[in-house]
């Protein structure tokens, strides 16, 4: 069995032509340059590219495949410089049933399932050409239309306020929305880690995903995992989110949680930290809040427990986080080590001290452990490492 490094939630924030599609995405986002960034800078294997689903970005695929620049893999994937693209999208499910709008994650093995998913889409949202529509049609329908098609379906960000599964206060259970033996895997988001899932009971039957759901190159696997399988496929990485044939994601690696951008409750109108209770905000007297997922999470709360099968959560905070760890520094640690998970996973302390000196290598150290001081992040505002 192989280890690797897998991202799934990378948006495409232009297409080849300079059209947008994550309207919030960075322009520098084009399928090309997410392969090259992906693939030499931060050392991915295996990467979920979201709004695979977009005309033209299918059609800039199926010509790369035709031209010989990539190749489809006769169990899944596309391979492409030196890796495999899992083929995605990102919707937005917003039925009766829903009690507001929750994203989920698509995966399809190949360009001709996707784009006959893109077509059946096409009918049921404003705009193909963009990530992340809204669906008009129920989230059932979508999971049946999805399992059809041989593909995998993963609730989003499962426990940020805004658009995910358990982010409203009036649902309480997957199964009010979806099928629960439609689902393939639970993608966590950057505000919770696998013991705060936990605290779920009905999500102890999924894997969990670390992804970075990567709005810009630099975010590219804030959040991956670690998952054996026997090769780099659509078919091997099916296997190892149901934990089959020794197939399984082996380690999450994630920022700790007080990073996240919605981890504590904070003031809507100053994003000032709040303590339990509904009263107004002690510095600006606003009374409406941001609830937080840690807060959201003791509401929701019926296990304290986690399944024996489940791969430890490790804390790891990126370079581009680390103070004083600037651009310059950061082109040199690439220069001299190759890429990002090899500075985060196997150059020695040693090794780093020769290159960047003593201090910043024991920044880097103690981030790859999430041992550094971190002040809580909330309201959409990313939490902060503090400086020594």
């Amino acid at each position: 069995m192989n280890s690797y490094y897998v991202d799934l939630h990378i948006h495409l924030g232009r297409t080849a032509s300079g059209r947008p599609v994550k309207i919030t995405g960075a322009k520098t986002l084009t399928f090309l340059n997410i392969l090259n960034e992906a693939s030499e800078i931060k050392g991915l294997n295996m990467i979920g590219i979201i709004d695979c689903h977009v005309p033209e970005v299918l059609a800039e695929i199926e010509h790369a495949i035709l031209t010989g620049v990539f190749t489809e893999h006769q169990d899944g994937g596309v391979r492409a410089h030196n890796m495999t693209v899992i083929l995605g999208s990102e919707i937005e499910v917003y039925d009766e049933h829903c009690h507001g709008p929750i994203h989920v994650l698509t995966f399809f093995p190949t360009v001709e399932t996707m784009r006959l998913f893109s077509q059946w889409l096409e009918k049921r949202v404003k705009n193909i050409s963009l990530s992340s529509q809204r669906m008009y049609g129920l989230g059932k329908e979508l999971q049946k239309l999805v399992k059809q098609l041989g593909g995998l379906f993963v609730p989003a960000h499962v426990f940020t306020p805004f658009k995910s599964l358990y982010g409203k206060g009036v649902r309480r259970s997957l199964t009010e929305v979806f099928e629960a033996d439609l689902i393939d895997a639970i993608e966590l988001g950057l505000s919770a880690d696998t013991k705060m899932a936990d605290q779920i009971a009905e999500l102890h039957r999924y894997s969990y995903l670390s992804n970075s759901d990567a709005h810009s190159l630099g975010k590219i696997a804030r959040e991956y995992q670690i998952i054996h399988m026997k090769a780099a496929t659509f078919a091997e990485l099916k296997k190892a989110l149901k934990r089959e044939e020794g197939r399984a994601i082996v380690a999450n690696y994630g920022l700790n949680p007080l990073l996240g951008k919605y981890h504590r409750t904070v003031c809507e109108n100053c994003l000032h930290p709040l303590e339990s209770g509904n009263g107004p905000c002690s510095v600006c007297g606003h009374r409406k809040q941001i609830k937080g997922v840690f807060e959201r999470l003791q509401e929701l709360k019926t296990s304290t427990v986690s399944p024996s099968y489940r791969p430890p959560y490790i804390y790891q905070v990126p370079l581009e986080f680390i103070p004083g760890l600037g651009p310059k520094t950061y082109k040199k640690l690439l220069s001299h080590f190759g890429t990002e998970m090899r500075v985060l996973h196997d150059v020695s302390r040693e090794q780093l001290t020769e290159v960047v000196g003593e201090k910043l290598a024991n920044l880097i150290v103690l981030a790859r452990s999430g041992k550094l001081h971190i002040h809580a992040g909330g309201g959409g505002k990313y939490g902060k490492i503090a400086p020594e």
